[in-house]
């Protein structure tokens, strides 16, 4: 029985420290795992893409799961340093059978990790594959294989990328607005430098310089401290406004020429009217925690909405199942349809904002102010002893409300709604609420707080 820091196993990827919880030898074993699950799903698979983000312990972690992909007998197409995005157009657009990035996207530096995926790029999230990875290695159970897989190395598949998705794109028209991009000394980087190398607007770079030390702060966007630089850059700068990607470059956050954060619900809404405008009554996915601007959006344009639980992988597998032609998560992710596989692009949903904001003659803040209906409490997390019994126990409380399960506790008012979710790695509640007036929603984060403590 192989020895294996189970913890490292999420609920959509696998990571862990390095190397405490995961080191080469255990890349090693979960390329091992990773081949004998595709071979069992899929006995003719040949080609599995492996790329990986710019994080100091990736070169290493990066050979050993090659080695224990091709020790199980599967050929590697080795794409080098990506994007996660990236990474999954070369395993859709292709047709290669399946791939693993080595990213621990927007973690800390001393994280790594694996995204791993299917052909298409079909996400493996718990419930579709890691849970099974797990046991193939706790049990030792690896295919054999007495004839080794290759190495290739794939260059140029960001270039082929852009070919690709611009020519499906109106570039046209376009504003040459100053855009401050902070990219985190991360993967976000080589994608935009790609990008606007093809659209001509005048570009503030700041921490374009890839750098698994993150020296200048982490590359997580969602929280708020991350994007101070960006803020300051954009007013310092005089720019139109900011683009934040996250570490391994599949989230994309904004910020206006006032330097006010864009909020994910209201981005995601109005990217679901754009395609909704070319697409009339089709089907768009969105999370449940909290963000009623983006239903309201979708349902003005005639569009089908669909709620999800929360989580990148799942809301790709209900796209995909229900044929929906975009999907946004609040954590900023953003999904599109190709007939290569449905994943983000951000390619894609940076030139159809920026086309957007072209179309209107007003500053950024102005543009959006009208969509700023709500307001919301932001993530707030509680520690506390059981998650499930504190779940019941605000279920009972608010068993007034309409509630909803399919994600935690969502518990909806008339002029107020939440959310409630465990964490998958800690006793940790999170809280997500929006209301109507600032005045309910602060009176309602203190009931809802005093309750959870």
């Amino acid at each position: 029985m192989t020895k294996i820091d189970e913890s490292i196993f999420k609920a959509y990827d696998i990571r862990g420290i390095y190397p405490s919880q995961l080191d080469e030898k255990t890349a090693y074993e979960i390329g091992r795992g990773y081949a004998t699950f595709i071979l069992k799903e899929n006995p003719k698979a040949e080609d599995i893409v492996v790329g990986s983000d710019m994080r100091i312990s990736s070169p290493s972690l990066k050979k050993e799961l090659i080695r224990g992909i091709i020790d199980s007998g599967l050929s590697v197409i080795d794409i080098g340093l990506v994007s996660t995005p990236t990474f999954y157009f070369a395993v859709g657009f292709y047709g290669y059978d399946g791939g693993i990035q080595v990213s621990a996207s927007h973690n800390p530096k001393e994280y790594n990790g694996f995204k791993l995926v299917k052909e298409r790029s079909l996400p493996i999230s718990k419930d579709t594959g890691i849970i099974e990875i797990k046991n193939i290695i706790l049990d030792g159970s690896f295919v054999e294989s007495e004839k080794k897989g290759e190495v290739v190395e794939k260059e140029n598949v960001l270039d082929d990328l852009a070919v690709d998705q611009f020519s499906d794109l109106d570039i046209s028209g376009i504003k040459k607005f100053k855009i401050v991009i902070d990219a985190a000394n991360s993967m976000g980087a080589l994608d935009m430098e790609e990008f606007f190398g093809k659209v001509p607007v005048e570009l503030v770079k700041v921490n374009f310089e890839l750098d698994g030390t993150f020296p200048s702060h982490e590359a997580d966007p969602l929280k708020e401290e991350n994007l101070e630089l960006l803020k300051q850059k954009v007013i310092e700068t005089g720019a139109d406004f900011g683009i934040s990607p996250d570490g391994d470059g599949d989230r994309y956050f904004f910020v206006d020429e006032k330097g006010n954060s864009l909020r994910q619900e209201i981005l995601r809404g109005i990217m679901a009217q754009i395609e909704l405008a070319d697409n009339q009554g089709a089907t768009v996915c969105y999370d449940i925690r909290p963000g009623r601007i983006t239903k309201d959006m979708i349902d003005e344009m005639g569009g089908k909405s669909i709620v999800t639980p929360v989580g990148h992988s799942l809301i790709k597998e209900i796209m995909i199942k229900n044929d929906a032609i975009f999907g946004g998560e609040s954590s900023g992710h953003y999904f599109y349809r190709k007939s290569y596989g449905t994943f983000e692009m951000p390619f894609v949903l940076v030139a159809k904002f920026l086309k957007f904001l072209s179309e209107k003659s007003a500053p950024f803040s102005e543009i959006v102010a009208p969509y700023k209906k709500y307001f919301h409490s932001g993530e707030i997390n509680f520690k506390v002893d059981s998650v499930q019994e504190k779940m019941d126990e605000i279920e009972k409380i608010y068993n007034d409300g309409k509630i909803i399960k399919l994600d935690g506790v969502t518990v909806e008012y008339s002029d107020w709604w939440f959310n409630l979710r465990g964490s998958n790695t800690e006793p940790v509640i999170r809280l997500n609420l929006e209301a109507k007036t600032k005045e309910i929603m602060e009176e309602k984060i203190k009931e809802v707080s005093d309750a959870l403590q």
